[in-house]
């Protein structure tokens, strides 16, 4: 087993003569084919024209070039291509981050940081796969001490095992700081996309998980623009409604012994793979209290 394959390419990004591209979470594949679960996925991507457009395109020229190089030992492509310039479209302000394992490690973590610690009145992330490090919680529930109202959309469906029940370990620590959980169980959820104030948004590929946030090449488009803002949260909302439940705090505490035991089990397990990755630490798995 070598770890470099789980620094993989997670970017959904699609441009076109680059007069416009695709940024999201939507794979490339069959979304009706969900074996064992209730098709189709819910997940989102968004269209770019404008200044954005020569980034992305340089972005996968770049990766590109490196997979010739890794491959072929020559690439027809310049591995620092030029970006090019487009011409503004709407009044949107909007930027493309994207993470990869040299200069943009944590960029679009902080980003996500850097708006949830600006928010005054509620922030609501849709996240199929959500591990945060030690510092988002923080953030989070520092936001609710302040009276901000966060809401978080996760995935009810199991798909993978061990990842599934290790978040769970989390859910006490965030229900007991205020945080709103709802569970999307109407079909499996891969969303990838926040809101915060009505005029800061996210979408993307990235996971707040740390094979995201810690190992894997991702991309997202922040967004501020209270349309933009509005038309996916009105979005999320509808989402909630048709098929997410609350988690309540007095019956997640309820739980019984087996299955506290379980996503501990769980989280335990995820901690050695990760340290032994070498991302453990502190950030990500602090000791339980």
């Amino acid at each position: 087993f070598r770890s470099h394959r789980l620094r993989r390419l997670h970017r959904k990004l699609v441009h076109v003569d680059r007069r416009i591209a695709f940024v999201g979470g939507i794979n490339v594949i069959d979304d009706m084919n969900t074996p064992g679960q209730k098709p189709p996925r819910l997940d989102f991507a968004v269209s770019v024209e404008g200044p954005l457009l020569p980034l992305i395109a340089q972005t996968m020229q770049r990766v590109w070039a490196l997979v010739q190089l890794v491959q072929l030992g020559t690439s027809q492509l310049p591995l620092f291509p030029e970006r090019g310039h487009a011409e503004r479209v709407g009044t949107q302000t909007a930027k493309f981050v994207i993470r990869d394992n040299l200069r943009h490690r944590r960029d679009i973590e902080q980003a996500y940081l850097a708006a949830i610690r600006r928010a005054k009145r509620e922030i609501v992330i849709a996240n199929s796969y959500f591990f945060p490090g030690i510092t988002f919680r923080r953030a989070l529930a520092d936001a609710t001490a302040r009276g901000v109202v966060v809401t978080l959309i996760l995935q009810a469906k199991v798909e993978y095992v061990l990842l599934h029940f290790a978040s769970r370990a989390m859910y006490g620590q965030l229900l007991d700081a205020g945080v709103i959980i709802q569970e999307y169980h109407k079909s499996m959820l891969h969303a990838k996309v926040a809101v915060i104030d009505d005029r800061w948004a996210t979408v993307g590929s990235s996971n707040i998980d740390p094979y995201s946030l810690l190992m894997a090449r991702e991309a997202n488009v922040f967004v501020r623009d209270r349309g933009f803002a509005g038309e996916l949260k009105h979005a999320l909302a509808d989402m909630v409604k048709a098929g997410a439940r609350p988690v309540a705090p007095q019956h997640w505490k309820s739980r019984s012994r087996l299955y506290k035991a379980a996503i501990w089990v769980a989280y335990g397990i995820v901690r050695l793979a990760m340290g032994f990755l070498g991302y453990g630490g502190n950030e990500w798995f602090p000791r339980r209290r």
